[in-house]
């Protein structure tokens, strides 16, 4: 798989017009991995000329900041920002929620000014621009129901991109009870991912987990590696494994697509 690196790019003389912020998740975990390579073969479907960072890419730093390291935060951020302007970055997209949100909303605070995108805003984006063409047939008359990110949906506004490309897939989808504004967290964020739960009656994951089964789909849809986990292992919880799948929506657009 053909992925450019910033180093690459620059020895050639070239700027890509976009960075594709890979994020822990995507570049650590074996399961997030696959969702970076949907993505990746998305972008090299639309002839996106675009770059990673590659070992020069650190933590964005929302997990220290949620857990209350300030300091932390500000020497990784500032850490990224050097590297970043260094290399004269524009345009960030990442299929990670919560490198979204610091890139966007809390890097500026700190001298790193850009353009950030969703990987769903930047596909939907892609599609509007006659780059890249959703197929409706691989996926259609699927069930499917779509959970919303915190960090792309309440925190940024972020609610009928993810939708608009689900409509595309030719699926059968229906909404969860508590959806858009109102939908329930999977329980990873705030780095809560990294801890054991507190003490109560239920994890917030097998709550949020029978919100969508309610629906009875075939498939759980998300924008975000961490709400992947964390409805898998709801799903894993409900034994209802080898009947629902949860898949990124980058994974199913590539899946449409015959990637």
């Amino acid at each position: 798989m053909n992925v450019p690196t910033m180093t690459d790019m620059m020895a050639q003389g070239k700027q890509p017009e976009v960075l594709f912020w890979v994020g822990a998740a995507g570049s650590y975990d074996d399961r997030a991995k696959k969702i970076t390579k949907s993505f990746v073969k998305i972008l090299h479907q639309a002839n996106v000329d675009f770059a990673v960072l590659g070992t020069e890419e650190s933590s964005t730093g929302d997990a220290a900041k949620r857990a209350g390291n300030e300091f932390l935060f500000q020497m990784q951020a500032i850490t990224n920002i050097e590297i970043l302007n260094a290399y004269e970055v524009k345009t960030i997209v990442t299929c990670d929620p919560h490198s979204f949100n610091t890139l966007k909303n809390e890097y500026p605070g700190l001298g790193g000014n850009y353009t950030v995108y969703h990987h769903t805003q930047y596909i939907h984006k892609l599609v509007e621009e006659g780059r890249l063409t959703i197929e409706s047939e691989n996926l259609k008359g699927k069930r499917l129901t779509y959970h919303d990110p915190c960090y792309l949906g309440r925190a940024n506004d972020v609610y009928e991109t993810p939708r608009d490309l689900i409509n595309q897939l030719g699926v059968n989808a229906t909404e969860m009870k508590r959806h858009k504004s109102t939908a329930l967290c999977c329980g990873a964020g705030g780095a809560q991912m990294f801890k054991e739960p507190e003490r109560g009656d239920l994890d917030i994951n097998i709550l949020r987990t029978k919100d969508a089964l309610e629906t009875n789909p075939e498939i759980i849809a998300t924008g975000c590696p961490y709400c992947n986990t964390m409805m898998t292992d709801g799903v894993k919880f409900n034994l209802k494994e080898d009947q629902i799948v949860v898949k990124d929506i980058a994974e199913l657009i590539a899946e449409a697509n015959s990637l």
